[in-house]
């Protein structure tokens, strides 16, 4: 007689597609929404350009946090593959403290940067398709706001840096396939 337990499932290795699509996907979005910022406060005060460019980089960080919410919903449902084996202890809690850090960068900045505008009376333009409220005017929350998300700002070069160092180490240093496992995967067609 055989029961299911004699043919355990082997063990995931890689991330989901819908993983990796979101992943990607927010790389892309917070990279176009750091561009937007720089180029925003490089624009003198009288450009007409400059509404235009933070309009695009405060419909990128709503983007991103909807993005994130999503992937946070996701992930809890479709949990990541486990670690390799061949990964030290280190490696693994670096990676989990990493990601949970950037997690919670993808989540202060955007809310940040909204109360940062509204508490200064202003609505949030979603790419002039809606409008978030505005809050009534607060100069303490808009002042503490602006503080957060500069010091986030500089915690997600930081995060984004490790995250990139994690990654150089694994496929130039051990050369051990982990950057495959966020990549659909390769045939020998490709």
């Amino acid at each position: 007689m055989t029961t299911a337990s004699t043919f355990a499932q082997p063990q995931r290795t890689r991330y989901d597609g819908v993983s990796q699509t979101l992943h990607w996907l927010t790389a892309l979005l917070v990279l176009a929404a750091l561009v937007f910022a720089w180029v925003g406060e490089a624009l003198p005060r009288t450009s007409d350009w400059k509404g235009y460019v933070f309009m695009v980089h405060k419909s990128l960080g709503v983007t991103i946090l909807a993005a994130t919410l999503f992937r946070l919903v996701w992930r809890g449902l479709n949990p990541p593959p486990p670690a390799p084996w061949s990964f030290e202890p280190w490696e693994v809690w670096a990676g989990k403290i990493t990601h949970a850090l950037l997690y919670l960068m993808l989540l202060v900045m955007p809310v940040s940067g909204y109360v940062l505008s509204a508490a200064k009376g202003r609505t949030v333009d979603y790419f002039n398709l809606v409008s978030l409220p505005a809050l009534a005017e607060n100069k303490p929350l808009a002042d503490a706001a602006t503080s957060v998300h500069l010091a986030a700002q500089f915690a997600v070069y930081v995060l984004i840096v490790a995250h990139l160092c994690g990654v150089v180490w694994h496929v130039v240093a051990r050369r051990d396939g982990t950057l495959g496992r966020m990549l659909p995967p390769q045939t020998d067609a490709d």
